[in-house]
């Protein structure tokens, strides 16, 4: 499944920002660099094995990428325009104005932000979102140095792209429509214990059932609004995971009048659950899950 998904990822990164160059280079930099390779590795191995958490490294960063991307593409389709485009009407008067940026440069925020939003976890699963800020930065102006010869313009970038790293959690306000794409994308990532509520891995409680309960996640337009995310689950359960995750995400930043949720049982009409939990008990004050 995984394999499927990294495959599935690369491809739609491949195929959407193909017609931006400036996208294409910070893409092409980063996922040849074997230090970038490190870092989403360190943070698997913190986070999955060390902690016993759900998968915080490259499949996730390009998961995640590939979702937000869609997402952008979208809202574009319908003129919707992100916060790069018009930033230059919001400059506040007491500071010098901030020339707009253009499609290639939001694909390219949405892009790094999300493929760099998560080696934070390297250090701690605690407060990784600000420890991915920290780590980032001279990765970014390595990056966008080679990419953007103006140094205003190369900061206006970077300053977008730390505050989609930083406020990609639920419980931090996103201010641009770029980190609320980035921040509902990092929640879609939830496919059969890719759930993005951490969880111990082998034990039994809401949030691994849970997990274990969604079997797909779409993206593709909306019925009511530009884009909709389809939540087909194999158990009823799976409920929590787009409540407890999902839907945060979403109403945590400023995305959610361009977004429909809906989860639904698969096959719709069945009578029964598909059986995840077969005989809970309870050793050395832990829940355990047996046969």
């Amino acid at each position: 499944m995984d394999k499927s998904l990294f495959k599935k990822s690369v491809e739609t990164i491949d195929n959407i920002i193909s017609q931006y160059p400036k996208t294409q280079r910070a893409w092409n930099l980063l996922s040849s660099d074997p230090f970038i390779s490190s870092l989403w590795d360190m943070s698997d191995y913190i986070a999955v094995t060390k902690m016993g958490y759900n998968a915080h490294g490259d499949i996730h960063a390009k998961i995640v990428a590939a979702n937000a991307l869609k997402m952008l593409d979208l809202l574009l389709k319908v003129g919707v325009q992100p916060d790069i485009n018009t930033i230059l009407k919001e400059t506040t008067e007491s500071g010098n104005p901030i020339a707009n940026g253009d499609e290639d440069d939001a694909h390219l925020i949405v892009l790094l932000s999300s493929l760099l939003h998560d080696i934070g976890n390297q250090v701690n699963r605690s407060d990784h979102n600000l420890h991915s800020t920290i780590l980032v930065i001279p990765i970014l102006d390595k990056i966008l140095a080679t990419i953007y010869p103006d140094e205003r313009k190369r900061g206006v970038i970077r300053g977008f792209i730390l505050h989609s790293i930083y406020t990609h959690m639920e419980n931090i306000p996103s201010y641009t429509l770029e980190a609320s794409l980035v921040k509902v994308a990092d929640g879609t990532d939830m496919t059969k214990g890719r759930g993005r509520t951490p969880f111990e891995m082998g034990n039994v409680n809401i949030h691994c059932v849970s997990a274990m309960s969604i079997g797909e996640v779409e993206i593709a337009k909306g019925k009511e609004k530009p884009i909709g995310i389809t939540i087909n689950m194999t158990n009823s359960a799976g409920v929590f995971q787009v409540e407890e995750i999902l839907y945060k995400k979403l109403v945590a930043g400023v995305a959610s009048k361009y977004v429909e949720i809906a989860a639904q049982t698969v096959p719709e009409k069945a009578s029964i659950d598909e059986r995840i939990v077969y005989k809970i008990t309870v050793e050395e004050n832990k829940f355990v899950h047996t046969r």
